[in-house]
């Protein structure tokens, strides 16, 4: 019974810090390259910046805390604006 309870506890483990590497994996602000000329340049988001910002909305907030981001912050908010994507509050 014991050796069951730990082996149970392990797998439990393994599949938790599996889901937490994803959920890390998946806030890569690199996926946003296609945002750059839209953030930096003012021009108009492009269908594939939207839909980049659809996909990560669970890591805006992570997003504009980062200090690559943070002086692009006002402009960042502006294009989340144009997709269509409420800014969100962090």
């Amino acid at each position: 019974m014991k050796m069951k309870l730990t082996a149970l506890v392990f797998i439990v483990f393994v599949l938790f810090s599996l889901a937490l590497s994803k959920a890390e994996a998946a806030c890569d602000i690199q996926d946003l390259k296609v945002c750059l000329p839209a953030v930096i340049g003012g021009s108009p988001p492009t269908t594939e910046c939207c839909t980049k910002l659809k996909d990560n909305q669970s890591c805006l907030c992570d997003y504009l805390k980062n200090p690559l981001v943070v002086p692009y912050k006002t402009s960042a908010k502006q294009v989340f604006e144009a997709c269509g994507i409420p800014v969100p509050v962090c």
